[in-house]
């Protein structure tokens, strides 16, 4: 699932790095690090408090120096060429700080008056553009102190997109909000797509699920997967059925493991029921023939049958919990 990474001129992503690594005191914080992000993507990255999301994201920008390997931002060195690389690049910090006396359209105002040079009908359009993209038309002329915490996150992310910059870097953006807060600023980066490439660190599975096109996964430091999320939830190549059943299923049981396309019956007890997830090597033949074989029998109720469907959580607690290593 980890792609193989091409020298920046022969494969023009917007971020490419490799062997990318960081030690702090010896201690390694990331581990080498090989990515792709690729243009006008919505890329997830993901893993646990400490895996080295933010290390990643400060060796990008040119805040932290790399203790080994290399990386480009458009193709630009990020040790060499950081300045360049920032003019292009839109950040959002995982706690953002914004003077609490001054409004919304001040805010953005304030930010462009650092980048931007031209008519301030122009400047002022921009602005209103903005808040629009995120959100807060409403609240453009309101004081910051009275935001709520999804308001200060979409300004965030209003302020580091006001400029026009082609790829927003987002560290952790919805990580401290409530699900409604969450969802307001999901849409905003699903909105954003079409602007930019969006590349943002989260340990919230449900969010990468919900809105990202392509997933790293990080822990301890280490690449563990990378891929299209529809890669990712399409589980590790095996195919099984679920089925929840009430009554005595032994002979049904013992029916379904003589199939010769089944590879294993897994039993499980949820809420009082008997749950079976049956891997199969022919799924034609599972379509056809593991309802009836099942449903034959008098004493046994099939009360829920159909191929299992991964989500994000079933992949991450499989590939981290389960300690495998696919960037190795």
């Amino acid at each position: 699932m980890v792609r193989p990474v091409n020298h920046p001129a022969d494969f023009p992503d917007v971020i490419w790095a490799q062997d990318l690594s960081k030690q702090y005191r010896g201690v390694p914080a990331l581990k080498s690090l090989n990515l792709n992000v690729a243009r006008h993507s919505i890329f997830g990255f993901l893993g646990p408090n400490g895996a080295g999301k933010t290390t990643t994201i400060k060796l990008l920008l040119g805040l932290a120096r790399p203790t080994g390997g290399r990386g480009t931002i458009f193709g630009h060195d990020i040790v060499r060429d950081s300045l360049d690389i920032r003019r292009r690049v839109g950040y959002l910090a995982q706690n953002p700080r914004f003077y609490e006396h001054m409004t919304a359209r001040e805010t953005l105002r304030f930010k462009m008056g650092f980048f931007v040079r031209g008519p301030g009908v122009a400047i002022e359009k921009r602005i209103s553009e903005t808040l629009e993209l995120v959100g807060l038309p409403d609240k453009a002329d309101r004081p910051v102190r009275g935001f709520s915490g999804g308001e200060r996150q979409r300004l965030g992310i209003a302020q580091a997109q006001v400029t026009g910059p082609d790829l927003l870097i987002l560290d952790e953006p919805a990580a401290s909000l409530d699900p409604m807060g969450r969802r307001d600023v999901l849409e905003v980066m699903k909105r954003l797509r079409e602007r930019t490439t969006v590349f943002y660190s989260t340990h919230i599975l449900d969010d990468v699920q919900r809105v990202s096109d392509t997933v790293a996964i990080l822990d301890r430091g280490a690449l563990v997967a990378q891929a299209p999320i529809e890669e990712l939830l399409s589980g590790n190549g095996e195919t099984v059925y679920t089925l929840t059943l009430e009554g005595h299923a032994d002979q049904a049981f013992t029916r379904v493991s003589e199939q010769t396309w089944v590879s294993g019956v897994r039993v499980l007890s949820e809420n009082g029921q008997t749950v079976w997830q049956v891997s199969v090597s022919d799924d034609e033949a599972a379509r056809a023939c593991l309802f009836k074989i099942v449903a034959c029998d008098e004493s046994l109720v099939v009360s829920a049958f159909g191929r299992k469907a991964y989500d994000l959580e079933d992949v991450f607690m499989r590939l981290v919990e389960g300690g495998e290593r696919r960037a190795e």
